[in-house]
């Protein structure tokens, strides 16, 4: 019985990751996040889907290392002098904050960078206007 919860967790655990995947790639490709959030999120699920693999091997009691595979599954995967820059500590500013509280904290930061984008279209659209009437002005002094 205890075999098939695990087996059953473990085919529920690589669904939930394939819809991950399924939910990143749609986010990226209609621009709901960048191009790098979706890239550091894909290391986060690729990375996901190594312990699950890990899992998977470990429940069927196969690879060399068992031990050192169980023992590295929860704390960021067996180190082979490579460290992956997308698993970096969370930042004070999200520690703590649920996902609406982040959703929220990230729509503000959007509406902040609109804002500027905003100024910055002012000021182009100014400095195109001076440049027009500084060539009108040429032209009539030719």
């Amino acid at each position: 019985q205890l075999n098939v919860i695990i087996r059953s967790s473990l085919q529920n655990l690589r669904e939930k990751i394939d819809q991950l995947k399924d939910l990143l790639l749609r986010a990226v490709s209609t621009r709901q996040i960048t191009q790098l959030e979706g890239d550091r999120r894909q290391n986060l699920v690729d990375d996901l889907l190594t312990r699950q693999k890990q899992l998977q091997a470990s429940y069927k009691n196969e690879g060399t290392e068992p031990d050192v595979i169980r023992s590295s599954l929860m704390t960021g995967g067996v180190k082979r002098g490579v460290t992956n820059p997308w698993l970096l500590e969370e930042s004070e500013e999200t520690r703590g904050l649920g996902f609406d509280d982040l959703k929220q904290q990230q729509r503000r930061i959007i509406e902040e960078q609109d804002a500027g984008l905003d100024a910055l279209s002012s000021i182009i659209s100014r400095q195109k206007q001076m440049g027009q009437e500084i060539g009108n002005e040429l032209d009539e002094q030719n």
